[in-house]
């Protein structure tokens, strides 16, 4: 269950009226998305390919007053994103906001590396984020239709990491096209950002750590990696990057788009 979120005047209005698609929405950042967005109002669209967690989520969140409703569908299919964001819009009415959560890590050394790894990783961390961009950003043009969009991304698309390569190289691409796509939807006053986190309290983060050291190399570094650690000293939390998913989705962004935000307690150091 996520945290009780610090109130502010902005809760439970600042996306009242919405309605936003959120892919990976069982994952944990997907799912803290999924309440931050609920909770300040939207409601959302929780699409993922687990099943019995979406329906636990939509379950959870309705319990809660919240508007959430389970969308099932694979991102690696066009077809799939196609059915699943019609629906929606039929269901809830036109997506106002589109985030992709959904993401995979393969990770092993470069020259390990599967072709499986390689293309799986990119089906689903670049080419799912260009299948729903350009499918909701189709419909919101086509009606004259201003919104946003924001891919959660990672700081890897920027430092290189060991055993990382194809991760990072998804990431990358993902982000660049995010900020491509957000210079041709500009005119149509569609904003697309990029939210890029660094080490964050989720399942997949603990599934690279091998033994009771794992937090510990995480948080200071590990030189023989060259990776440098977490200067703020902490993991984010998944509603720390919901806070910033949220942010640039709202009007409080109006003015910023083509924008990769980094919420890594300063890992990338700046970059």
């Amino acid at each position: 269950m996520p945290r009780a979120r610090p109130g502010t005047e902005h809760a439970g209005t600042e996306h009242a009226g919405k309605v936003a698609l959120v892919t990976g929405a069982a994952g944990g950042i997907g799912r803290a998305v999924v309440y931050a967005l609920a909770e300040a109002g939207a409601s959302v669209a929780a699409v993922d390919l687990d099943a019995v967690a979406l329906e636990e989520l939509e379950r959870t969140a309705r319990e809660k007053g919240l508007s959430v409703v389970s969308c099932s569908a694979d991102v690696t299919s066009a077809a799939q994103v196609e059915s699943v964001i019609s629906a929606v819009e039929e269901q809830l009415g036109p997506i106002d906001q589109l985030v992709s959560t959904a993401g995979i890590l393969r990770a092993a050394p470069v020259l390990s590396l599967t072709e499986e790894d390689w293309e799986q990783t990119f089906a689903v961390n670049t080419a799912g984020v260009f299948r729903v961009s350009t499918a909701v950003a189709r419909r919101m043009t086509q009606r004259g239709h201003r919104g946003s969009i924001v891919t959660v991304a990672s700081n890897a698309a920027v430092v290189p990491r060991v055993h990382m390569a194809a991760y990072s190289a998804s990431k990358a691409a993902a982000v660049a096209f995010t900020k491509n796509l957000g210079l041709e939807l500009a005119q149509h006053g569609i904003r697309c950002n990029a939210v890029c986190p660094g080490s964050t309290d989720t399942p997949m983060l603990r599934s690279l750590w091998e033994d009771e050291s794992g937090p510990a190399h995480s948080l200071d570094g590990v030189l023989s990696e060259y990776r440098v650690g977490i200067p703020l000293g902490k993991f984010a939390t998944p509603d720390d990057i919901a806070d910033a998913v949220a942010f640039l989705l709202s009007d409080r962004a109006a003015h910023i788009t083509m924008h990769d935000l980094h919420v890594d307690g300063g890992a990338a150091l700046g970059r």
